[in-house]
C-alpha cells in the first residue's frame, strides 16, 4: 500500500468494554493517542462508532488507512480474542473505503502503561488514558515497520541501479574509510 505525503492513518486497539484511538502526523511519521470510545457488548454497534469516528477524522484531514491491533499470545498463536478481533476487522473493511490492515499488538498495553506511569502516578488517571495510548503503540510499530521496509526497498533499488550521491560516491561505497 502506499501512500501520500499527506495522508494520517488511524490506529485501533479493541477491547471488550474500551476502544482505544490513536492518530499519526500528515506524514504518517508519528503515532499519538487520540481518545477512548466507550462500548457495549454488540460487534456492530462498535464497527459503526469507529466508521463514524473514521469519517468525521477523514472530513478535518485525509485519512489513508485504518490499523487495528491483532491480539495474539506471546508465542505469536492466536488467543481467545483473535476471532473476535478479525470479525470486527471483516465488518470494518466492509464498511470503509480505505484500508484495514493488522498490526500484532502483543504487549502494547504494557508498554504503553509503563510509558504513561511516567508522567502520571495515579493508576486510575492512567486507565483512562491506557486504551488510546495502547493504540498510540500499535499505530507507531506499523509505522515504523512500514518505514523500515521502505528504506530497505529503496536502498536495494539505489544498489541495483548504482544511483550516485550528490558527491558522486555510489550509496554502497559511502562510509567507508579510508585506505580499504
Amino acid at each position: 500500500m502506499l501512500l501520500s505525503d499527506a495522508m494520517r492513518i488511524v490506529g485501533i486497539d479493541l477491547g471488550e468494554r474500551r476502544i482505544g484511538l490513536a492518530v499519526s502526523d500528515a506524514t504518517a511519521t508519528l503515532a499519538r493517542p487520540l481518545k477512548t470510545i466507550e462500548r457495549g457488548s454488540s460487534d456492530a454497534a462498535a464497527v459503526e462508532q469507529l466508521r463514524l469516528t473514521i469519517e468525521d477524522l477523514a472530513a478535518e484531514d485525509e485519512v489513508g488507512a485504518v490499523v487495528v491491533g491483532l491480539p495474539r499470545r506471546l508465542d505469536g498463536s492466536p488467543n481467545r480474542q483473535t476471532p473476535r478481533v478479525e470479525k470486527i476487522v471483516a465488518m470494518l473493511t466492509a464498511r470503509l473505503a480505505i484500508p484495514v490492515v493488522t498490526q500484532d499488538e502483543r504487549l502494547s498495553s504494557h508498554e504503553a502503561d509503563q510509558r504513561l506511569a511516567f508522567g502520571e502516578k495515579d493508576w486510575r488517571r492512567r486507565k483512562a488514558k491506557l486504551d488510546a495510548a495502547a493504540a498510540a503503540v500499535i499505530l507507531q510499530d506499523y509505522l515504523d515497520t512500514k518505514k523500515e521496509s521502505r528504506v530497505s526497498r529503496e536502498s536495494g533499488e539505489s544498489r541495483e541501479s548504482g544511483e550516485s550521491t550528490e558527491s558522486g560516491e555510489s550509496r554502497e561505497s559511502k562510509g567507508r574509510g579510508e585506505g580499504e
